[in-house]
């Protein structure tokens, strides 16, 4: 069930906010992909995911499933102020964010008492942890608490750290990858405030300890402990701070990582480890045993002449006998022999050198592992209701489960962990389909719409492949662990080819056809995924499924004085004849209970996507994120829910958000919802198959029309906000009367009371306070004095109220109120002081490209007011930085300026000295000097420090007169142009060659030199539009427009 409501803002304004977005969706694409319009389009899909990513929205729904793109950067989304911003607030009617969905599943758990989960899947890198982090923070900080609440949350928050340095590890797709499936219970009381939790892990990466990829790290406890922890620390475990010096850390050739402070997440795990209630022993047996697994892995065998193994490097064996706190001759043993039971009868045999090591690498796994394992229980125990209490949902209280998951996993060579991992992908998508249809199915049942049933790929066939009892391929992998004789990787394969082979879903290179073997291995089989295909390399299989440890291994373990690994390696293990589970089986049965667990709660669902493997903030990798859709099945998911109806709101929200567009429905609507939505849906002329009415909400099939809809809307809010204004105004006002009539009325019952007692008071104070101001007028014209302070007093303190509430607000308000003679000084200091500091304070306001622009215009109006018909005009337009684009403008011309920048560009007519014909040129005005340009030449170059002057006529004409020294040879003349920006070109160019007051605005004729012994002249007249051409006189003649009349 999801809920309705609205999003209230500090000041109590209640706003609707997901619709509002879809006013904004060519930019930053749909917040909500059902309300896609091609909706089948991966393409379209991607896109939308481009367009909110590039906008740093990293949150889409698709119907309730949250879609996160890793941004790599921080975001200012995580604020105390964004969680208050999402708290209570209705699911659909708020941007997307995974506060939204926390929230939602709280209250839906509160309010239903029904246990909830949020699954978060995606591929490592995509950013679950951080998503898992954000989710709990989000209910430490937002659900009720107390002080042993509060220690809870602590707790709750602090297990990740502890749980990331044992179970993370740098990969070559991510410098914190989860190595281990996580799932954690939350439980909340009756009144919805955290009480306890619980952890339940899944297939942790064993192999790590042993062996890591080129470029890949161990788990990150190591590194930590080797960089942050001190020398008195490493002294008692005998480790050096050179990760360098270990094998099992070694293969990886990468000890540092720039992203990672291994000593500041020392620190962090330290103190997670005091808060959760790790004891200092505990934390030193801890120690101890991570210590042992890299001695472990500097332990060394030789072989003898009579291939008898035997152990090198005896100091290492000493030291991991005390860590372990185990017998050293017996552990020694242990490592170089094995104990066969047959008929009864036990014998030693003694293991080959390779026999040694898988032993040896056994061990370190086997520790760790069950380690980690008792890890998780530890932080469980401190998670409990009370510390001697198992986990268990009570009645009074509800659950919300939380699991962060490996994603869909295709490497170039892909194992073991790989078909574990993509297997229980395949049962989360199974489920996953599963529940998204049956909650769309109850919800159109329960709103009385009949349910059409929705065609999509059922992957149950591929779960069966891999999990079905005695045919499935994890049957056929235990069968072949426990058939007695040689067996090999290779007869797995075989069995698997004689069994599955002729299985649509697997291909192998036997029966794959002559396309398909060029690319597969002869150790491989291919399985289909619902993802895509995905070839997996036998190499390890057995082994890995067999995780076996030998028996006397075991022995020695059992009998550790360590508390940890005696709880880790029970006694009952060595007794006990019957063989272990298989892994796989192991992880199946496990996966199996997790899907009941995630079957008895409400899901909601967190899909993390990474938009590039560079880890690069800003990088949106297409095909990379086209791989992570399709693995994710989100194409899938919007397919099903869109199948129905793209939009579905309840019937009271539908109807507030767009009655305005209804006069029927305008401003309320006092019938009954559906009859008013019905109403509503009728006037916008939505047609029968576009919608359908349930009970209690309107389903609409197409974004188109609602898209519709919404820009209805956003056409009629001009007319809604007057309509607003102006009866917020009126019941404002009246509102006003009602409070000021009750409070008189309240003040007059009461003053009634007083009035005649403080009458003659007041009269009293009255009389001698006229009686001091009549004395002080007398004597006002005297020096101050007790007979005139009061009168003098009263006067200045008149004087600054008035001026308080009469101070000019504006620069250009050039009043004051007129002051007594007794403060006319102070009165002229203060109106200096306040239009100094009025001054101040606007031009600080005043940004450097308005105060440029003002100067300009400054400089305008001290050269053309009252001077040139045309400056009113140009009074409210803005000077331009250039009247040409960098483009217009040859690039020749530029080489030959060289460095020197161009400060304005404008294009104007010459008139040359040879019968005044035009000639189109470009005026650039530069820092010295002026050119004017003729395409790609250079035709007059004018120095500003030769500039004579300036010559404009007083009329509605362009023309302006650059006169230049006639004794200057380059000079031809001075120059004569038109342009149609002339005011902006004569205020520029005499700012730039601070000449200002060179120019001359001339009301009639406009004389200038032709050459050194010939002048020109241009007269004006006036006429119905603008014209220049030779006059008769010889002279060049400008004809203006009239003046428009008033």
């Amino acid at each position: 069930m999801r809920y309705q409501g609205r999003e209230v803002d500090v000041e109590g304004r209640v706003r609707l906010v997901m619709e509002s977005a879809l006013t904004a969706r060519d930019r930053v694409g749909v917040q909500d992909f059902v309300l896609l319009e091609n909706y089948n389009s991966e393409a379209a899909f991607i896109e939308n995911l481009r367009r909110r990513f590039r906008e740093n929205l990293i949150y889409t729904y698709i119907g309730s499933v949250l879609v996160s793109v890793n941004p790599y950067k921080e975001l200012e989304i995580y604020s105390k102020q964004q969680m208050e911003r999402y708290r209570g607030v209705s699911f659909y009617e708020i941007s997307p964010h995974v506060y939204a969905i926390s929230d939602n599943t709280y209250r839906a758990m509160k309010t239903e008492r029904k246990d909830q989960c949020i699954l978060i899947s995606g591929e490592s890198g995509a950013g679950k942890t951080e998503a898992s982090k954000k989710i709990l923070l989000y209910y430490a900080v937002t659900c009720p608490t107390n002080d042993r609440m509060e220690t809870l949350g602590n707790r709750l928050l602090q297990s990740n750290p502890v749980l990331e340095a044992f179970g993370n590890a740098k990969t070559l797709r991510n410098d914190n990858s989860s190595r281990f499936g996580k799932y954690m219970d939350i439980q909340f009381d009756f009144k919805g405030a955290p009480i306890g939790g619980h952890i339940l892990n899944y297939l942790l990466e064993k192999s790590r300890v042993v062996h890591q990829n080129h470029g890949e790290r161990n788990f990150h406890i190591f590194y930590q402990l080797l960089d942050g922890a001190d020398d008195d620390l490493l002294s008692t475990l005998n480790l050096e701070r050179n990760p360098q010096s270990y094998r099992y850390l070694v293969k990886g050739n990468c000890p540092r990582v720039s992203s990672i402070s291994d000593k500041n997440n020392w620190k962090v795990v330290t103190k997670a480890l005091d808060v959760i209630g790790f004891s200092t022993e505990e934390v030193q047996e801890l120690l101890d045993i991570i210590a042992s697994v890299l001695h472990l892995g500097n332990t060394l065998f030789g072989e003898g002449e009579e291939g008898e193994t035997y152990i090198t490097t005896e100091t290492q064996l000493s030291w991991l006998a005390k860590l372990l706190r185990v017998d050293g001759s017996a552990l020694k043993e242990a490592l170089t022999h094995k104990k066969l039971t047959a008929k009864g009868e036990e014998m030693i045999s003694p293991l080959s050198f390779e026999q040694a090591v898988s032993a040896r690498d056994a061990l370190a796994k086997a520790v760790y592992g069950r380690t980690f394992n008792w890890l998780v229980e530890k932080i469980n125990r401190s998670l409990a209701i009370k510390q001697d209490e198992i986990y268990h949902s009570g009645k009074g209280s509800s659950v919300i489960g939380l699991l962060d998951i490996y994603g869909f996993e295709v490497l170039q060579h892909n194992s073991f962990e790989q078909f574990c991992i993509n297997y229980c992908n395949e049962k989360l998508q199974q489920l996953f389909i599963e529940l998204t249809l049956r909650s769309e199915q109850e919800e159109y049942e329960t709103e009385g719409i009949a349910w059409e049933p929705v065609q999509y790929f059922d992957n149950k066939i591929i779960c069966d492949l891999i999990e079905e009892k005695h045919k499935g391929i994890i049957s056929i992998l235990d069968e072949e662990c426990l058939r007695p004789g040689e067996t090999c990787d290779a007869s797995f394969l075989e069995k698997l080819e004689d069994t599955v082979g002729g299985h649509p879903h697997f291909v192998t290179h036997k029966l794959a056809n002559g396309k398909t073997r060029r690319v597969m291995s002869r150790e491989e089989f291919r399985l289909l995924h619902y993802a895509g295909e995905v070839n997996y390399n036998v190499s390890g299989f057995l082994d890995k499924n067999n995780d076996l440890l030998n028996r006397n291994l075991k022995e020695v373990m059992c009998q550790s004085d360590n508390q940890i690994l005696s709880c880790c390696f029970r006694r009952e293990e060595v007794i006990d004849q019957k063989r272990p589970e298989m892994a796989a089986s192991q992880f199946k049965n496990s996966l199996m209970r997790l899907m009941e667990i995630l079957r008895s709660k409400e899901p909601s669902y967190v899909r993390c996507i990474k938009p590039n493997d560079a880890k690069q903030p800003g990088r949106f990798d297409e095909v990379l994120v086209r791989h992570q859709v399709k693995y994710l099945g989100l194409m899938e998911n919007l397919r099903v829910r869109r199948a129905g109806f793209a939009y579905r709101r309840r019937f009271e929200a539908f109807l507030q958000r767009y009655k305005p567009l209804c006069p029927e429905t305008w401003p309320s609507w006092q019938g009954k919802l559906v009859d008013g939505v019905s109403t509503l849906v009728n006037h916008l002329g939505y047609k029968a198959e576009e919608f359908k009415l349930g009970r209690s909400k309107i389903f609409i099939r197409f974004p188109k029309t609602l898209f519709t809809t919404e820009d209805a809307l956003e056409a009629k809010k001009p007319e809604i906000a007057l309509i607003l204004q102006k009866s917020w105004r009126g019941y404002r006002e009246w509102a006003k009367y009602q409070r000021i009539r009750h409070a008189v009325i309240v003040i007059q019952s009461g003053w009634r009371g007083m009035k005649a007692r403080r009458r003659a008071n007041r009269r009293r104070h009255a009389a001698e306070l006229i009686r001091r101001f009549i004395k002080g007028f007398i004597y006002r014209q005297e020096e101050y004095c007790p007979e005139n302070e009061y009168f003098l007093d009263h006067v200045r303190c008149s004087f600054l109220k008035k001026l308080s509430k009469n101070l000019p607000r504006s620069v250009l308000d050039k009043s004051w109120p007129t002051a007594p003679p007794s403060v006319v000084e102070a009165s002229e200091h203060l109106q200096t002081l306040h239009m100094r500091n009025m001054v101040i304070k606007y031009c600080r306001r005043v940004q450097p490209e308005w105060k440029k622009q003002m100067m300009q215009k400054v400089v305008a109006s001290e050269l053309f007011k009252d001077q040139k018909e045309l400056y009113p005009q140009t009074v409210g337009r803005l000077f331009l930085d250039s009247r040409l684009e960098r483009e217009q403008i040859s690039l020749k011309v530029l080489q030959t300026l060289g460095s020197e920048k161009v400060q304005y560009g404008v294009n104007v007519v010459k008139y040359d000295r040879r019968g005044f014909k035009p000639r189109a040129r470009q005026l650039l005005l530069l820092n010295t000097f002026a050119v004017l340009v003729d395409r790609t030449k250079i035709k007059q170059r004018i120095d500003y420090s030769t500039l004579r002057g300036i010559s404009v006529s007083s009329h509605r004409d362009g023309m302006v007169v650059l006169h230049v020294p006639c004794e200057d040879s380059k000079q031809k003349g001075d120059a004569v142009l038109h342009c149609s920006h002339v005011i902006e070109l004569v205020t520029k160019l005499s700012m730039l060659a601070s000449k200002t007051n060179y120019v001359n605005i001339s009301p009639g004729s406009i004389r200038f030199a032709i050459t050194r012994s010939k002048e020109g002249i241009i007269d004006f007249i006036r006429g119905s539009e603008l014209k220049v051409a030779k006059g008769k006189r010889g002279h060049l003649l400008v004809t203006t427009p009239q003046i428009a009349a008033t």
